[in-house]
């Protein structure tokens, strides 16, 4: 099935192929990718876009606490209804890990509009650094 309607972009991150050029991300790879551009920005890092990213990056540094936690959360979902507009996402899910005092896990589980494709993936954040 082909599903050149979800989109390419080029890979993240930035690649080079074997015949010179930049590697391309498609379908629902390329807004896998996306999703974590989006969360990986903090606002503000972009010159020419500083209203791009995820408003979580202010957190750095937060008591790891159920009121940091909902905040992430609405920081993420946030973001990704402003600059995803392919999917749509349900709350994230943000988790102390059990592994790290300072890191979070944010769960989200999206569908991809154009074909109802139920997905999710785990973001590791660091409140500080490891």
């Amino acid at each position: 099935m082909a599903r050149e309607f979800l989109g390419a972009g080029w890979k993240f991150p930035i690649r080079v192929n074997a015949r010179g050029g930049f590697s391309l991300s498609r379908a629902e790879q390329d807004i896998e990718e996306a999703i974590w551009i989006i969360l990986a920005t903090s606002k503000g890092e972009r010159v020419m876009e500083p209203d791009f990213g995820c408003g979580m990056h202010d957190y750095v540094f937060a008591p790891n606490d159920p009121a940091t936690r909902g905040a992430i959360a609405y920081e993420v979902q946030k973001a990704l209804i402003e600059y995803e507009p392919r999917i749509e996402a349900g709350v994230p899910r943000v988790e102390a890990s059990p592994e790290a005092a300072n890191r979070l896990l944010i769960r989200i589980d999206y569908r991809v509009r154009s074909n109802n494709e139920k997905r999710n993936l785990v973001y590791p954040f660091y409140l500080q650094e490891p």
